[in-house]
C-alpha cells in the first residue's frame, strides 16, 4: 500500500516555478510540498537567463546580495551580428530596477540556492527523486498527487495541487485540460565550445544566410544554441559531426580553431521548440504555471522569468486563501486572469519574430540587409530601451506581496 503524506499545497516539479511558488506560500505560511522526480538539479542547457525582474523579485526577499556571490556573468546589452556588421538590440542599462542587467547562471545553482533557503521554512518540503505519476480526484475535485519516490508509491492529500512540471506536463495531460498549439519554425542545437581570453567578452547572437547561433559566455566556455528549421535534426545527424563542424565556423569564424572539441553527435544536445498556451489554467483543487500553462519560444530567453512571475502572483493571490483552507474556482481562476495577458503578448511578439525574422533567416541563400527594425536602433539608440524593457522586465512584472 502505498504512504500518505498530507500538505495544504503540493507543488508538482522543482523547477522555476515550482521551487519559487514553494518557497513564497512556505514564507507565507503555508504548508507546502515541492515533488521533483530527479535526485538533484544538475542538468546542462536549460534556460540559464535570470532577468532583472527576476532579480528585482530575490531582492525583494532580501536574498539579492547572497544570490550575487554565486558564479555568474553579466550581460548590460544584448547584441547581434548580422554579417560583419554589430547591432546592440537591448541595453538594460537604464530600467528602472536595482539590478539593470541579465544575470546568466547554470540553472541548477538558481534552483539549488531556492532550494536551500526554502528548507529553512519549518513549513516546507522538498522530496527529491519523487516522480508524480497521476491526480487523486473525488467528486470531481483535485484533492491530491500519486507519485513514486524512493521508498516506494505514495499519495499526497493537499488542498490544492500546483502543476510546475513543464512543458510536457503529465499533470495538465492526466487532468484533460486543453493546449493550444502555435508551433515553431526551429529548432534548437545546444553545445559547449572552449572560449579563449581574446574572445569577445560578452553574450550575441551570429546570423548568417541559413544559420543563426545564439553564444551565450560562460567564463571559460561558450554556451551555443545553433537554430535549425523545424525537425531538421535527423537529417542532420544523418551526417558526419564534422559537416556541423564546418558550419558553426562559417558562422562564428573565431570557433573555427577549435570546433573539433564536439567529438561526436552525443556532444549536441536537441531542443525541441514549442509554443502553447492551455485555454484554462485550471480545474477545482489544481492550478498550472509555468511551461505547464504555457511554454515560450527560447527567443529573449524569458521562459525563466515568465515562470517566476506566475509563482509570484501565484503566492500573492492564493496565499492568505490557502492559510485560512477558503480556496475555491474562482481564487485559481485570478492567477490566469493575472498572467495570462503577460504570456499571450509575449507569446504573440515570439511568433511574429518567428515568422518574420527567423524563418527567413533559414531560408536564405545569399547576404541580406538587417530588417527596418533593427536598423532604426541602430540609428537611434533610445528604442533600444523598448526590447530591453520587454525583455528584461517582461509585460506586467510582479511584486513579493506575501
Amino acid at each position: 500500500m502505498p504512504r500518505t503524506l498530507a500538505a495544504t499545497c503540493c507543488v508538482v516539479g522543482g523547477g522555476p516555478a515550482g521551487l519559487m511558488a514553494g518557497f513564497l506560500l512556505a514564507r507565507a505560511g503555508v504548508d507546502t510540498l515541492v515533488l521533483e522526480k530527479h535526485a538533484d538539479f544538475l542538468r546542462d542547457f536549460r534556460g540559464d537567463t535570470i532577468h532583472p525582474s527576476t532579480l528585482q523579485v530575490i531582492f525583494e526577499l532580501g536574498l539579492l546580495d547572497d544570490f550575487l556571490r554565486l558564479p555568474h556573468r553579466k550581460a548590460f546589452q544584448i547584441s547581434a551580428w548580422i554579417g560583419d556588421r554589430k547591432i546592440v538590440m537591448a541595453d538594460f542599462r537604464r530600467l528602472p530596477t536595482l539590478c539593470k542587467f541579465i544575470a546568466f547562471m547554470p540553472q541548477w545553482d538558481f534552483l539549488d540556492f531556492l532550494a536551500e533557503q526554502a528548507r529553512k521554512l519549518p513549513n516546507f518540503q522538498l522530496a527529491m527523486s519523487t516522480a508524480a505519476s497521476g491526480l487523486i480526484e473525488e467528486g470531481g475535485r483535485i484533492v491530491g498527487v500519486r507519485a513514486t519516490g524512493a521508498e516506494g508509491p505514495v499519495e499526497i492529500r493537499a488542498r490544492l495541487v500546483i502543476a510546475a512540471d513543464g512543458r510536457v506536463s503529465l499533470m495538465r495531460a492526466a487532468a484533460g485540460l486543453e493546449v493550444e498549439d502555435f508551433g515553431a519554425p526551429m529548432d534548437v542545437l545546444w553545445f559547449r565550445l572552449p572560449r579563449e581570453d581574446d574572445d569577445p567578452a560578452e553574450s550575441f547572437g551570429r546570423v548568417a544566410p541559413g544559420r543563426m547561433v545564439a553564444m551565450i559566455e560562460r567564463g571559460s566556455y561558450w554556451q551555443c544554441g545553433y537554430v535549425i528549421p523545424k525537425g531538421g535534426a535527423d537529417e542532420l545527424r544523418r551526417k558526419d559531426i564534422e559537416a556541423f563542424r564546418e558550419s558553426i565556423a562559417a558562422t562564428v569564424p573565431f570557433l573555427s580553431d577549435r570546433t573539433d572539441a564536439l567529438h561526436d553527435w552525443e556532444d549536441v544536445r536537441l531542443l525541441t521548440v514549442q509554443v502553447d498556451r492551455l485555454k484554462t489554467w485550471s480545474r477545482p483543487g489544481l492550478l498550472c504555471i509555468g511551461d505547464a500553462a504555457h511554454a515560450m519560444s527560447p527567443i529573449g530567453g524569458v521562459g525563466v522569468n515568465l515562470a517566476v512571475q506566475d509563482a509570484v502572483a501565484t503566492a500573492n493571490l492564493l496565499a492568505a486563501k490557502l492559510r485560512a483552507q477558503m480556496i475555491d474556482d474562482d481564487d485559481l481562476s485570478a492567477v490566469q486572469r493575472r498572467r495570462e495577458f503577460p504570456a499571450r503578448l509575449t507569446q504573440r511578439i515570439q511568433l511574429f519574430i518567428q515568422k518574420r525574422v527567423i524563418s527567413r533567416v533559414l531560408a536564405a541563400d545569399k547576404p541580406f540587409e538587417p530588417p527596418l527594425a533593427l536598423r532604426l536602433l541602430e540609428i537611434f539608440p533610445v528604442l533600444r530601451q523598448l526590447p530591453a524593457r520587454l525583455i528584461g522586465m517582461g509585460v506586467r512584472p510582479e511584486h513579493v506581496r506575501t
